[in-house]
């Protein structure tokens, strides 16, 4: 009889890259029964993971607390040998199921949270950094009750601590990324693609500002694939005169990402110098090296590394949308050497940045937990 797992989040999609496509679908590669709690319209069984679904929360505190309460009762019926849970909303559910049940339970951390928490809009400034710091203390007291900690990066885990942590980073699944067969690109306009969360801080502004520079003198159009917050600010970048040469896609599943990454001539991830952005390592900068085009990154020392160190892009301070241009012209005027970039972007992710390596990992922590 295999083993169960059961995968909780109530903030993520069920088809989340890191939590479907990756881990979910490794872990019944390897054997595993899968089941996952996630918001969705219908309760389905997809590529052998059971999803069962939540309801769709009215706001952020029917999430937080009446979403919560439910997932943990349905993970309860699940009676599975592993709980893997991927919200820190979910920290005292996961405490209760190490109590009530006989499963090994595992705490996902895709962020930084105390960090996040200093940047939050929606929370008054004055509150900022003592409900960061309160947040950090019952993190860390409430995982140390879980089985085994998986943070996304070593810069998240550096405010943890635990007996069992181990970082399994979200690289791509070349499997996902195919780059045998060109794309179709636009032989008119060059594609600018921007993927994930757009907002204030991951440069949205910047962006559509070195569209405009850009565009002075070379036809550019920017793909923006991820949903706008707040929404205010999609009204706003609407208005502009630019959002003619802007293609916006929304939320998209990762398929459909990569066919879109796929048709792009370069991508760009010029996210604002705050001190979590400085330590993340940022999936969008691997999932375009993935798809084999040039890189424009944040200045950032460990992204500099990342881009800089395989020679597969340009780094730029992103807070000016003059130098953000500056790089897309420079791509555009280089042809040769943008090709080049893209090949070792790529080479580099096949080599050292894929979730192969990371897939080794999760499993054998799964078979260490479950073999105590």
């Amino acid at each position: 009889m295999n083993r169960s797992v059961c995968i909780l989040t109530t903030v993520h999609s069920p088809f989340d890259t890191r939590i479907f496509h990756k881990q979910a679908r490794t872990l019944v590669r390897a054997g595993y029964d899968v089941t996952l709690l996630a918001e969705h319209m219908r309760t389905e069984t997809i590529d052998g993971i059971r999803i069962i679904a939540l309801p769709v929360p009215r706001n952020r505190l029917v999430r937080m607390f009446g979403l919560t309460w439910r997932a943990f009762r349905q993970a309860l019926r699940q009676r599975a040998d592993v709980y893997h849970f991927h919200d820190p909303e979910l920290l005292p559910a996961g405490v209760l199921l190490r109590l009530l049940t006989r499963g090994k339970v595992i705490y996902d951390v895709h962020e930084d949270v105390p960090q996040q928490i200093l940047s939050k809009t929606w929370l008054p400034h004055v509150l900022r950094r003592p409900t960061s710091f309160l947040f950090g203390q019952l993190e860390k007291a409430f995982s140390r009750c879980c089985h085994a900690v998986v943070p996304a990066t070593e810069g998240v885990a550096a405010h943890l601590r635990h007996p069992e942590l181990v970082v399994v980073h979200n690289y791509p699944d070349l499997k996902l990324i195919d780059t045998s067969e060109p794309a179709e690109r636009n032989g008119e306009e060059t594609s600018v693609v921007y993927i994930g969360g757009i907002t204030r801080l991951r440069g949205a502004t910047e962006m559509l500002d070195a569209l405009r520079i850009a565009a002075e003198r070379h036809p550019v159009r920017l793909n923006l694939i991820g949903s706008f917050h707040p929404e205010r600010l999609e009204q706003e970048a609407r208005k502009r005169p630019e959002w003619t040469h802007v293609s916006h896609f929304g939320w998209r599943p990762a398929p459909e990402v990569y066919g879109v990454l796929q048709a792009a001539d370069v991508g760009l991830a010029c996210l604002h110098p705050i001190p979590r952005h400085r330590v993340a390592m940022s999936v969008k900068l691997f999932e375009y090296m993935a798809a084999g085009i040039p890189v424009i990154a944040s200045n950032f020392p460990l992204w500099r590394e990342i881009v800089e160190g395989n020679r597969c892009g340009l780094n730029v301070d992103p807070l000016d949308p003059q130098a953000i241009a500056e790089g897309i012209r420079y791509v555009i005027e280089h042809p040769d050497e943008a090709r080049e970039m893209g090949k070792r972007g790529r080479q580099a992710v096949e080599q050292k940045y894929n979730w192969e390596t990371e897939a080794q990992e999760l499993v054998a922590l799964y078979e260490r937990l479950l073999s105590e």
